[in-house]
């Protein structure tokens, strides 16, 4: 699986890990081994101004998606798909954000980064978490990636 990373954000961050929990979600997923896709780290001001023209929002947000080719992504063994290789998007992350996120939320920026990743990766893949029953699948198949994933590392 073909993924590039590009941190302009000014903030260091471990784009190893990054790079490696997407590929075990999109693994785990199902999709395509030749597919490709793009993962940017920017700043704050830019996410903003991101967020601002494509979802209408107001300031920065954490992580938005930008899904190229949905419909040739192959889903996994549960989808049919065309199994050709597909390029999924970009995921744009602001660690910035992330960071004070992760205080909230009691863990690390590196814990909220890979969650994001995955959140990203999912929403490329056709999730979403508008609708109460979609937010619980989406979350639920997103914890249970960031667990096999840490899983994996630990072991």
């Amino acid at each position: 699986m073909s993924i590039e990373i590009a941190n302009e954000s000014g903030v260091e961050v471990d784009t190893d890990a990054i790079l490696a929990v997407a590929r075990h979600a999109l693994d785990e997923m199902g999709v395509n081994p030749l597919a490709e896709l793009s993962i940017l780290l920017v700043d704050i001001d830019y996410m903003a101004e991101l967020n601002h023209r494509w979802m209408g929002g107001d300031g920065p947000t954490d992580v938005l998606a930008f899904p190229m080719d949905e419909g040739s992504v192959d889903h996994g063994p549960g989808e049919a798909g065309v199994g050709e290789p597909a390029l999924l998007g970009d995921i744009v992350l602001a660690p910035e954000v992330a960071a004070k996120q992760a205080v909230a939320a009691g863990h690390s920026a590196a814990d909220e980064l890979h969650l994001l990743t995955v959140h990203g990766a999912l929403h490329l893949l056709g999730y979403d978490h508008a609708e109460p029953e979609e937010e619980r699948e989406m979350f639920a198949l997103q914890n249970r990636l960031l667990q096999s994933w840490r899983a994996g590392r630990a072991g």
